[in-house]
């Protein structure tokens, strides 16, 4: 298989992998000194993969996003704000959010990296895939970088996966531990995007409290989950099976994309969820059971995370069971959870079929 580059003809080999992995280096230069969003994040990643032979899996490089795949989420003076501080040195938006001269080019990258995944999994060059890169996004509204955002790779990727492959359904799973208020925004009058977000609240940013459905023609597609502090794999594998999976099976969605934070984990140094690698390897198998009963490809575009072991360790337990081709059995399923019930009332006005979930 071909690794570290496109084919000539544009494809990720001459045969379909066990699942692609796109990245580019372009994101270490994105290096705030002291800022815990840092380029060891991928460094730690990567060496676990090349631990494990890479599980199989084919590499490419990821292309920059053009202006015509950002512009349709983000407006040009947006891009010409990121582009022109970084062509200047640097310098802060935000408390959190700064840029240095190599931000662009990282974001661009990242961007890129989430379009072309939805490409490889739209044309079948791929079954599954990850973008493994930073800067994240999920944090990133129209008009603002924030919360070390700057582009919304995973809104970018569905808005392509929109306009470029025609579909009418896109499903988007943000299981960050902070709620991703760019992608609650960005779609939340659009009834094509049905976005679900799992996240611990009170935290940053402080949105996504329960009753934010979504609005005019996009009501019922937004569906947040807030968490206490101290919630685990039982809450979050059982939201994931039960509010997130039921969802997919009700609408069955053309893509699912994971907008795929993993500071949920316990010894994640921002947050104080307490999920563990099993965790994620149980969320990430009732995505793909629920997935292959729909017929829909699934993709993971990398969000925050910043415990470097924990980084390592998810990646160990999650990435077979993302890359088996055949799913977990329904009896791996987690059991159900009170906050998944609820959930479901709540949403029973939308979604009817979640009552019987």
């Amino acid at each position: 298989m071909a690794t570290d580059g496109l084919e000539p003809g544009g494809g990720y080999g001459t045969g379909v992998p066990t699942g692609l992995w796109l990245h580019h280096d372009a994101g270490l230069a994105h290096d705030v000194p002291g800022h815990p969003e840092r380029p060891q994040r991928i460094v730690a990643l990567e060496a676990e993969m090349e631990r494990h032979g890479w599980f199989g899996w084919e590499r490419a490089l990821s292309p920059q996003a053009t202006r015509e795949q950002l512009t349709r989420i983000h407006p040009e003076r947006h891009l010409d704000l990121v582009e022109g501080l970084a062509a200047r040195g640097g310098g802060a938006i935000d408390m959190d959010t700064a840029v240095v001269p190599g931000t662009w080019e990282a974001a661009l990258h990242a961007a890129g990296g989430a379009v072309a995944l939805t490409d490889a999994l739209l044309t079948g060059a791929a079954p599954v895939g990850v973008s493994a890169h930073r800067p994240p996004g999920h944090h990133a509204e129209r008009a603002r970088a924030m919360g070390f955002c700057f582009f919304n790779n995973a809104a970018v990727a569905a808005a392509h996966a929109r306009e470029s492959h025609g579909l009418e359904r896109v499903l988007i799973v943000d299981w960050d531990v902070h709620h991703g208020n760019g992608t609650n925004d960005i779609f939340h009058g659009d009834p094509s995007v049905l976005f679900v977000s799992i996240h611990q609240s009170p935290l940053y940013p402080g949105t996504g409290p329960a009753s934010d459905v979504g609005s005019g023609p996009g009501e019922g597609r937004t569906v947040n989950l807030p968490v206490p502090g101290g919630s685990g794999d039982e809450t979050f594998a059982g939201l994931v099976e039960h509010v997130a999976a039921a969802l997919i099976r009700a609408w069955a969605p053309e893509l699912v994309l994971i907008s795929a934070g993993f500071d949920a984990h316990f010894d994640d140094p921002l947050a104080t969820c307490r999920v563990t690698e099993a965790g994620y390897a149980t969320m990430t198998g009732s995505l793909r059971r629920a997935c292959a009963e729909v017929g829909a490809p699934l993709g993971l575009v990398l969000e925050g995370g910043y415990s470097l072991r924990a980084l390592a360790g998810w990646m160990g337990a999650l990435m077979p069971v993302l890359g088996d081709p055949s799913p977990p059995p329904a009896t791996d399923a987690p059991p159900d959870h009170p906050l998944a019930a609820a959930a479901r009332e709540r949403l029973a006005r939308w979604w009817p079929a979640l009552s019987a979930a």
